[in-house]
């Protein structure tokens, strides 16, 4: 018997949308990864609060760190994705840089932005005034804070960037991004929500879209059989205008359109697209025979280990902080956090066509270097702690 471990992975990004007709402004949707990248930064803040509390420092402090965290956050990844990963195309026309909504976020950006914006905060005094949501005024003074050296905030802000992490590549997941390569075995994911957009291609004629498994061949590790269901809306039905788009159009489309192939094989005749028409009790539906490609699944192999690294973090701070000295528990988070994130680039489908020329991707270059200063922090926390 063979134990099947694969799904087929199509959830819409959009959780709902916020009504805004009425004020002649179209819905807002609300997605999963923004969603997700919010609540990281809630859950950790409200962490934060128990950590200050404990150690007898202010909860405005919190809030302070947050702010700087946030922004520093945005700001990072979004110039990171933006320089390090296509830099020719955006310096060319630095508005796009601005366009965050259109997705390209870099961890690594985010981490630098972080490293500087609690520098900033540990070293300076730097108020904001607003009205509502705007900033008004602001006002900085060189002000170190009173038992929060700068190793002593990051060794605290680890925990938390861990816990945003999870969630973050949780939502990456939810957005069927960031795939992963071909498991070649009976486990893995099929992710076929742009294949599902595509064979949507009329909301007048199409009422529903489900993906039915097929019986998995062993001999042909890493490829499930399945079929592309377009259950027709009540009273359409096929036409020779239809079957023109089927063969033409939409066929070309799922066997040329990046998103798609990379996941979905669809099986092609002379005639276009192997397909059959079934009546299920009067409403048509078209059955379009394909292959699934089983691949990995990155983003939750990274959201475990952010999980895990926060846990251990956590026991560090609980029960060895009076003992520690300030940075170890940084150190420690740079060296796991990063050298996963090294090795879990191995499972990642490269983001940009360039990192197909290099030894190692761009994740695992800038990887290195930030697991370098773990280990140079690391060795010198050590060292302080030999010579006391």
């Amino acid at each position: 018997m063979i134990l099947l471990e694969y799904i087929i992975w199509s959830p819409d990004p959009v959780i709902f949308k916020i009504p805004l007709s009425f004020l002649g402004l179209p819905d807002r949707p609300i997605v999963w990864y923004g969603l997700l990248f919010a609540m990281g930064f809630i859950i950790g803040q409200q962490i934060s609060y128990k950590i200050f509390k404990t150690e007898g420092h202010s909860e405005k402090d919190v809030d302070t760190l947050t702010t700087f965290m946030v922004i520093a956050t945005i700001l990072g990844a979004r110039l990171g994705h933006c320089l390090f990963y296509n830099p020719s195309y955006y310096l060319s026309d630095p508005i796009e840089i601005l366009k965050i909504w259109e997705g390209g976020l870099a961890s690594h950006g985010g981490a630098i932005g972080i490293f500087v914006a609690l520098w900033l905060y540990a070293n300076y005094d730097i108020r904001l005034k607003w009205i509502l949501v705007i900033p008004t005024s602001f006002s900085v003074k060189k002000r170190k804070k009173e038992g929060q050296s700068y190793l002593w905030v990051l060794d605290r802000v680890a925990i938390v960037v861990a816990i945003t992490g999870a969630l973050i590549r949780t939502g990456n997941f939810m957005n069927s991004e960031m795939e992963g390569v071909k498991t070649g075995t009976n486990f893995g994911v099929v992710y076929a929500r742009a294949t599902e957009e595509i064979l949507n291609f009329d909301d007048n004629v199409i009422e529903e879209v489900v993906f039915e498994e097929g019986v998995y061949d062993p001999g042909n590790p890493g490829y499930l059989p399945l079929k592309a269901v377009l259950k027709l809306k009540s009273g359409v039905q096929e036409d020779e205008a239809m079957k023109r788009f089927i063969n033409g159009q939409l066929a070309y489309s799922l066997n040329n359109y990046q998103e798609v192939v990379q996941h979905v094989d669809f099986t092609s005749t002379r005639r276009g697209l192997d397909y059959q028409i079934i009546d299920d009790a009067g409403v048509e539906q078209i059955e379009i025979k394909a292959t699934g490609i089983l691949r990995h699944t990155p983003q939750l192999y990274e959201a475990l280990a952010c999980l895990i690294i926060a846990f251990i973090l956590w026991v560090l701070w609980n029960y060895k902080r009076a003992t520690l000295n300030d940075g170890l528990i940084f150190s420690v988070f740079m060296v796991l956090l990063w050298g996963d994130r090294f090795f879990n680039e191995f499972f990642k489908m490269d983001q940009e066509a360039f990192e197909a020329s290099l030894p190692i991707n761009m994740g695992q270059i800038l990887s290195i270097p930030l697991i370098l200063i773990g280990l140079a922090v690391f060795l010198k926390t050590v060292q302080k702690r030999e010579e006391a």
